[in-house]
């Protein structure tokens, strides 16, 4: 039954255009309906295995996003409308393609960002500052919640978990503690701006709230980390580590390559904001700046490195001498191909099959169940519960294609939910997966669970702090721009 629940919940396609053909066929009850939520439920339960089977999560959700679009043409070609399939196929598909290429630019920065070695920096002068325990407590939390804003909440978390590691090494106290503060603050950091978390992207995208608007959910999302840090702080002891010295030199232009970055969002903002245009646009002009910087570094890398060569032999360094034999030319392609490319193609695995879903005939009643009663935050809060176990994406797919008459408040509420109802549990966001693999044995599911009332605390703190102070956006409504 359970199952069955869930795949309900996760039936619901990205588009409500693509749906909303009045020849589409009721199929829920058919064959043909049973067999893809079976086939989706598959898939997913292979995806949340990932962990302990080592497939990686894009590969079900591809096959059965084929294999369910493939079910659902068949059967239109029976009614002799193969069309209306196809049509709504390109709907769906041209909806993740602006996701995508969005993600895409964003992951090519943040690669690019550490090929610079700017993260590599960041941890470095950390571990030489020689912070206490609890200082590093504080310090790796505030960071992941301030660098997750605009950076993924997984490169986010291993990054600040990679300091910790170091930092405190063998004491897994201290670590599963930590690195359950990250988690939160990960998750937390990105629901209040659009390129925070991809549920806040498609908000965002959608035209259902404004660029501004979001930024009313940065006290909620403060709260929703800072309940459970206090609480977990009083259990770091008071020590400190051992000092350790680890030196870092930026590569060049990793800062020029940070400002393009923030200009590029900009840019992304304007183009959104002024003049009326998908905010992918503004991200791949980026990309051709990121590009032209590129070219500027390999051309002037001869002069830079021989500048750099006569210097050190000047001095007699040999160790640097032999780091600059080493060096190669900066390749904006070669940032693109480390894209989280197992992330994207996920993505357009669930988009596909929840749209197949959707198509199928679920879409009605999955409204019903869980909006009918009038009652839209009962069911934002539950949904951001749920996305504890299911993946946000789907989840916030769901609402999107369903379209609830809500206010602009209940929109931002199943934002915030949905971005932090992942920090639960371990399982419940790309964070926690990615540190329980980063930090095997020192941060685990159980250890994660231990924490998850303090957590639930903030979760419910945060909700009620959005109800009370942003309760003049509950009073706004309005529908989606081109739906």
């Amino acid at each position: 039954m359970k199952l069955f629940l869930l795949c309900l919940l996760l039936c619901a396609g990205f588009s409500p255009a693509a749906f909303a053909a009045t020849g589409s066929l009721d199929l829920t009850l058919s064959p043909i309906g049973i067999v893809s939520l079976v086939l989706f439920a598959l898939a997913y339960l292979l995806v949340m295995a990932e962990e302990k089977i080592h497939l990686r999560k894009s590969k079900p959700v591809l096959v059965a996003a084929g294999l369910i679009w493939a079910l659902i043409a068949w059967r239109y070609m029976q009614d002799g409308i193969p069309d209306v399939t196809a049509d709504a196929f390109r709907h769906t598909l041209l909806e993740f393609a602006e996701l995508m290429l969005f993600l895409l630019v964003a992951m090519t920065y943040i690669s690019a960002l550490e090929e610079r070695r700017l993260f590599d920096a960041l941890r470095a002068w950390m571990i030489r500052r020689g912070f206490s325990y609890r200082t590093l407590f504080w310090i790796s939390g505030v960071l992941a919640f301030v660098i997750s804003s605009f950076a993924n909440n997984m490169t986010t978390a291993m990054l600040m978990c990679a300091v910790v590691m170091k930092v405190a090494e063998g004491d897994k106290r201290f670590i599963n503690l930590t690195c359950v503060n990250i988690v939160v603050a990960a998750n937390a950091g990105g629901a209040f701006i659009p390129f925070g978390d991809i549920t806040t992207l498609m908000v965002w995208q959608a035209g259902i709230v404004t660029f501004n608007e979001f930024f009313t959910l940065f006290i909620p999302a403060v709260v929703n980390y800072l309940v459970p840090a206090i609480i977990m702080s009083f259990f770091v002891e008071r020590r400190y580590p051992a000092a350790l010295q680890e030196d870092v030199e930026l590569k060049r232009g990793a800062l020029r390559i940070l400002t393009l970055f923030l200009t590029t969002i900009a840019i992304a903002v304007l183009y959104h904001s002024w003049l009326d245009l998908p905010p992918v646009l503004g991200m791949m002009t980026g990309l051709g700046l990121l590009q032209f910087f590129g070219f500027f570094l390999r051309k002037t890398l001869p002069g830079s490195l021989a500048r750099k060569r006569a210097m050190a032999e000047r001095e007699g360094d040999k160790e640097r001498l032999r780091a600059l034999g080493q060096i190669v030319p900066f390749d904006v392609f070669n940032r693109i191909a480390r894209a989280e490319w197992d992330t994207l193609l996920f993505f357009y695995g669930v988009v596909t099959c929840v749209g197949g879903l959707g198509y199928i005939g679920y879409l009605e009643m999955l409204s019903t169940s869980l909006y009918g009663n009038g009652n839209p935050t009962t069911a934002n809060v539950i949904l951001g519960l749920m996305s504890s176990v299911v993946d946000n994406i789907p989840v916030m797919f769901a609402v999107l294609t369903m379209q609830p008459d809500m206010s602009h408040g209940q929109w931002l509420l199943i934002t915030l939910t949905a971005g932090v109802g992942g920090s639960l549990l371990s399982i419940g966001s790309a964070a926690g997966v990615a540190l329980m693999g980063q930090a095997r044995g020192y941060y685990t599911f159980v250890g994660h669970l231990k924490w998850a009332p303090v957590i639930l605390l903030g979760y419910g703190a945060s909700v009620l702090t959005h109800l009370y102070l942003n309760a003049d956006v509950f009073q706004i409504f309005g529908s989606p721009s081109g739906h």
